[in-house]
């Protein structure tokens, strides 16, 4: 009789062991409903591919129809604006250039907000002014809906491999269901504080990267007029004080490192225009808080000069190009 019970503790163990794993694998596939995507660029396309990959559907859109093609391909569905995408799915995520582009997207006569539904997620992860961030929190707002703005640091490389780093600003109640999804296109996912405070991060990163690029820029022309083979200079940069992101990762000069834009004539990568940007909005927002950045205002004034010589449309770490030919 002993021997019975046992028994049957046992199957009923492995039963409710089962039931339990069952629940929790019909919780994942139900939380794995339909997201949308506006913005399907050098960033947007990848990070919408990984959304697919972790098995969540996408209805998207974006200003160009070839830029969906892709995505269609994998299974996505293609609509024609914003607004058809607010009216089909709560959760979305926008990655757009620039702040025009958030306020049409959000505010347009085709945009989020034309159809957004009550309770809705909308996670937006352009580089954006940190104030058009807070006025699209408040018009989400006042349509019942949640906005947080999460810009992403790691570039087109990150972005493929899903290992962006997204810095969240907006209510921390949200954070847990915005993670959710951005953890599946990035390997880290930072609380900043309230809305504006993810932009006001990759603002500050932005101009720090620009400002090591330059000086990584100049330190490997030096060096080279000087006779050393790029390649040794770099290594000796990289295992000592000098060392930085942009000579031990994304070294600016072509045939020192494989799979960056330098060795591809910088095509691909972080373009020079968003660049200028960027540092543009921290300019602003340095005037705004009387902040004195003066390498800032000069990296500044370095991109906004190789966007009016051509570089524009090449990766930021063009700079060194761009000074190997002042030289001349």
């Amino acid at each position: 009789m002993a021997a019975l019970v046992r028994r049957s503790q046992n199957l009923f163990k492995k039963w409710n062991k089962h039931v339990v794993v069952s629940l929790a694998l019909s919780r994942a596939v139900a939380s794995k409903t339909q997201v949308g995507f506006v913005g399907l660029g050098n960033m947007g396309r990848p990070m919408a591919k990984n959304l697919l990959k972790q098995g969540y559907p996408i209805i998207a859109t974006d200003i160009f129809p070839e830029s969906c093609k892709e995505l269609q391909d994998l299974g996505a569905q293609i609509v024609d604006c914003p607004a058809e995408i607010a009216d089909k799915t709560d959760r979305i995520i926008t990655m757009l250039p620039s702040s025009p582009n958030v306020i049409e997207v959000y505010t347009g006569a085709n945009g989020i907000l034309k159809k957004v539904k009550k309770g809705s997620l909308l996670i937006d992860s352009s580089t954006i002014d940190p104030a058009v961030s807070k006025e699209m929190a408040a018009a989400t707002e006042k349509m019942g809906a949640v906005f947080m703005d999460a810009p992403v640091s790691g570039g087109v490389g990150a972005a493929n491999t899903a290992k962006l780093t997204f810095m969240v600003g907006g209510a921390e109640e949200e954070f847990t269901a915005a993670k959710e999804l951005l953890s599946c296109m990035g390997a880290n996912v930072v609380y900043c504080g309230q809305v504006g405070t993810g932009q006001a991060a990759k603002i500050c990163n932005n101009m720090l990267l620009a400002i090591g690029m330059i000086g990584t820029a100049e330190t490997m022309n030096l060096g080279i007029r000087l006779g050393l083979d790029p390649k040794l200079l770099a290594k000796i940069l990289n295992m000592s004080s000098g060392r930085c992101w942009s000579s031990d990762a994304y070294n600016p000069v072509p045939g020192v490192m494989e799979g960056v834009p330098s060795g591809n004539n910088y095509q691909g990568g972080f373009a020079t225009t968003l660049m200028a940007k960027d540092l543009g909005l921290a300019q602003g927002t340095a005037t705004d808080t009387k902040t004195p950045v003066p390498l800032g205002s000069l990296a500044h004034q370095i991109y906004r000069m190789m966007c009016a010589r051509g570089y524009a449309g090449k990766d930021f770490s063009s700079v060194f190009q761009f000074l190997r030919e002042e030289e001349e």
